[in-house]
């Protein structure tokens, strides 16, 4: 089974209210059935937590669902959520059917008859529609349109359909209250309704091709100049209603630092607020505006955030709260560790792979320019690297803050050098399945011992 289908017990219901007309339009639409499936006219509901698993090359699907079947063996249920982006597709020369047909066979190969999908991950209308065959998760991604100035007269229509967005505003779970005045409301509005629009025509097109309730909508808010307070994540989610988008995940923007492949830097407390706030602006919004009962937030480069764990897990069981977390890059270091562990050739390409990113470190960091800090004079050379063992490279490049030998500055570069090995093919896959045992036992570790394990075991 691919999908858990969201039935008509309480539990899974659309809060929505009747006189709210995003949720008539929610609880209005119906898929088309298909003969062979008599529940298809159900809408695709995801669990309550979930992980984003990138997979570069599509070679460790198995190994990476073998973390969630080790999960459920030890008592939580995990959703796995292949998400690959339109970028990655891009600069590896794949397409989301590779993506699909690795999931498809590690779950046939594993027995996993659980729900999973498949990410397109941020999207927009002029990357979608090659997704739109395989996918049925999207990651709608409206940074381009953050700030970009609405239409003064939908911004003055949004504040008058939503006059209980002014004044004090107390939310169940927030020991303080909120005091906004309509041009506060005004200014958030501006800010944030273009890119909610955006969100709504790429979903409406999405459903024109799939169906409403043949896939899960999430909305990233996440690049921005500052995280969203409860009052403006209100607003944001009060517009998504109005635009008819059921999203079942949302990605907000977060105090610090996520910088790709290592742990958040940033004030560990204000996190802890900021998450558990917008939790409950989250519940009020589901019963204000009757978005999805299972709507969750999402953490974006969540991967190896390990010291805001402990607070994402603390804020969960508070609040009965789901949450998904992408963990994407994550994987595709835990292939060249495992080729590096294995020593002789894998060990040699480890090597090479560095050395190539070290001399192509400004072409491979630029994209990737405002989610990294490398210092370069804390980068070693290409030749003393060459010099290392097996055990001095895997402790560089693995991240274990307790190891003397970890290098978060080399993380960071083989992180976004994936294209690196791209550029190699078939010399690249040839050794992922030469040091096959060492890649996926690296891959499954990671992913089940420090990310699976202190967030939800």
């Amino acid at each position: 089974m691919r999908h858990r289908r969201l039935g008509k017990d309480k539990r899974m219901a659309w809060n929505a209210e009747k006189s709210n007309p995003a949720a008539v339009a929610f609880r209005a639409v119906r898929p088309l059935r298909s003969p062979s499936d008599p529940m298809s006219a159900s809408p695709l509901v995801i669990g309550k937590f979930s992980l984003g698993m990138g997979d570069r090359f599509a070679h460790e699907a198995e190994a990476q669902l073998a973390a969630c079947l080790a999960a459920r063996k030890l008592g939580v249920e995990i959703v796995p959520v292949w998400n690959k982006s339109n970028r990655e597709h891009n600069i590896i020369g794949s397409e989301p059917t590779s993506t699909r047909a690795a999931a498809d066979a590690a779950v046939k190969s594993l027995g996993w008859t659980a729900p999973y999908f498949l990410d397109a991950d941020h999207i927009g209308l002029k990357t979608v529609d090659r997704f739109v065959g395989v996918s049925d998760f999207f990651t709608i991604d409206v940074a381009d349109f953050i700030a970009q100035p609405a239409d003064p007269a939908a911004v003055k229509a949004f504040v008058d359909r939503h006059p209980e967005l002014v004044g004090t505003l107390t939310l169940a779970g927030i020991d303080r209250p909120f005091t906004t005045t309509r041009a506060d409301v005004e200014r958030t509005a501006a800010k944030f309704l273009l890119a909610v629009q955006e969100a709504g025509k790429v979903y409406r097109h999405i459903a024109a091709v799939k169906g409403v309730g043949r896939f899960v909508p999430e909305i990233s808010m996440d690049e921005t100049d500052s995280p969203q307070t409860p009052p403006e994540l209100l607003v944001i989610l009060a517009a998504i209603a109005d635009e008819g988008v059921p999203i079942q995940t949302i990605a907000p923007k977060f105090t610090g630092r996520f910088n790709k492949g290592v742990d958040y830097v940033g004030d560990l407390a204000q996190f802890e607020r900021e998450f558990n706030d917008d939790l409950c602006v989250i519940a009020h919004a589901v019963k204000k505006y009757g978005l999805p009962a299972n709507l969750k937030l999402s953490v974006h480069s969540g991967s190896d955030k390990f010291s805001i764990y402990p607070a994402i897990r603390r804020a969960l069981a508070r609040h009965g709260a789901g949450v998904h977390v992408k963990t994407a890059g994550t994987t595709w270091l835990e292939e060249v560790i495992g080729l590096a562990e294995a020593g002789g050739d894998g060990l040699a390409l480890a090597k090479e792979i560095y050395a190539e990113a070290l001399s192509h470190m400004d072409e491979l960091c630029q994209p990737y320019a405002t989610v990294i800090d490398i210092d370069r004079a804390r980068l070693p050379s290409a030749a003393e690297v060459d010099a290392w063992s097996s055990a001095q490279f895997v402790g560089a490049l693995r991240h274990d803050q307790k190891n003397p030998l970890y290098n978060a500055h080399l993380r960071q570069l083989i992180h976004v050098g994936f294209k690196v090995a791209a550029k190699m093919g078939p010399r690249y896959l040839g050794q992922l399945k030469a040091c096959r045992e060492s890649c996926a036992r690296n891959v499954t570790l990671n992913l089940l011992e420090r990310h699976i394990r202190p967030l939800f075991l």
